[in-house]
Parts: structure tokens; sequence; C-alpha cells
């Protein structure tokens, strides 16, 4: 199993590089665990405190149970992923099965900030993006998707994105093994790294045939 994580800025285009190498393997060969999943249940909160929320900083994920649900994947387990629901700033009842698989992909923007789980990555991806480009992707999806107004949005930016980008998302560049600038339209950088782990399993596969022979 390889595991791989990619971070970067809100807005940057980790979902599209997601996309992108999940569609260059066969279905079925990529899992990918959302760090949004793992975000701490708030229900014990009051409701009108949940909004105050910062979604941006590490210890607003478990980390422990990512680590320990990696685990359990290598091992050869199956899991029960948590999902969360931004409406209500809780984690649903609902789970989300994950089956062990050749690669695993874990993405977010605090990926690579928590150390434990650095050190389980084979792959460290920072997709880097401009910030205006970002805040234009996070006003659209936010709008949309979250039912925000446009101020809501630029002033939470200005308020904890921009902040939390500079003091943790920034930082944790420098952990990345491959950094994809312009974000998803980097077909370059994907290529690469597509590449790569395809380079990596054929290399596992042919060691298991070598292994089996003697």
């Amino acid at each position: 199993m390889i595991i791989i994580g990619i971070a970067g800025g809100t807005g940057s285009g980790k979902t599209t590089v997601v996309n992108k190498i999940i569609n260059s393997f066969p279905s079925g060969e990529v899992a990918v665990m959302p760090q949004d999943s793992y975000y701490k249940d708030s229900s014990h909160i009051p409701p009108e405190e949940r909004s105050k929320i910062n979604f941006d900083e590490p210890k607003s994920i478990e980390w422990s149970l990512l680590v320990k649900h990696l685990e359990d994947l290598k091992k050869g387990n199956t899991i029960q992923m948590p999902t969360y629901s931004y409406l209500t700033c809780t984690r649903q009842p609902e789970t989300v099965e994950v089956k062990p698989t050749d690669v695993v992909i874990v993405e977010g923007i605090l990926v690579l900030c928590d150390p434990t789980l650095r050190d389980m990555l084979d792959v460290k991806v920072f997709v880097d993006a401009d910030a205006d480009d970002r805040l234009i992707r996070v006003i659209a999806r936010d709008c949309i998707e979250r039912g925000r107004t446009p101020e809501i949005v630029i002033n939470r930016y200005q308020d904890v994105l921009k902040p939390m980008h500079n003091l943790y998302i920034e930082p944790s560049k420098r952990y990345a093994d491959l950094i994809v600038p312009q974000g998803g339209n980097n077909t370059v950088a994907i290529g690469l790294l597509t590449d790569y782990i395809e380079s990596r399993l054929h290399k596992r596969d042919c060691g298991h045939v070598t292994h089996s022979k003697n």
C-alpha cells in the first residue's frame, strides 16, 4: 500500500489533483480519505457557538483516529470512515466503508501539519496556487455549496483563512516531496506523480513475484 498526502491551501485545487490521480488508475485501486471527515465532533457545543469553530487549525482534527484508520488499512482491515456536516458542525451517524487498496490518498489543508501522520506518508504533495485564485474558488464554492454570501466568505477569509494559512498551511510546504504549482492545471506535475506511483506499484509487484519464486 502506498499512502499519499496531498495538502495545500483552501481553494488551491487539491480535489482536482486527487481526481486526476484517481482517473489514472483502474476503478477501486485508489481510496481517498478526506481530512475533513475527521473533524472533531462538536455536538456537545451549543449550536450558536459552533459557528465560531476554527476549522483551519490542526487541533480541529482528530488525528489519532485518522492515524489508527490508516494503520488498520495497512494491516488489511476495512475501516468505517466518519462523515461530517458543515451545516450542523457535527459528526454524522453515517460512516463510509473504506477497504484496503493499492493507493490511499489523504487529502486536506492540514495533512502535512501532523508529525505522526506525516511519518506514515510515502509521498507528500503540496498543491500551490495564487492567493487571489484561491479566494475566487472559495467564494464560488461556499456560496454554492454552503449557502454563504460573498461578504461572509470574504470576511471569513480575512479573519480566519488567510491568518491560518500563513500560520500553519504555508509553512507545512517545506515537508513536501513534490510541490504542484498552478493547482490542478499542472498536468506535468500530476503526470510525474502518477508515473511515480505506478513505478512504486510495479516495483512492489515485481518484488512479490521474485519472492514467490524462492
